[in-house]
């Protein structure tokens, strides 16, 4: 793990502004998002609140969602 990596797993999240998705606005687990800034974020399982989120740098949540837009994953 990097350092950059690492440090985002330090941050406390208590009072993170977690938010899903409009498109799942009617669903009652999802999953939500949490900005980190400087582009990184936090997801976590919205029905398992008390499981660690997992984190991802900005480089890594852009190539994610690039990857997404691009149809890589389905």
């Amino acid at each position: 793990m990097t350092a950059k990596k690492a440090e985002l797993y330090t941050l406390d999240l208590t009072d993170a502004r977690w938010v899903k998705s409009s498109r799942s606005m009617d669903r009652p687990y999802c999953v939500e998002v949490a900005d980190l800034g400087c582009g990184a974020v936090a997801i976590r399982d919205s029905r398992r609140k008390d499981l660690p989120s997992l984190r991802f740098t900005a480089e890594e949540w852009a190539a994610f969602r690039d990857g997404v837009r691009e149809g890589e994953f389905g």
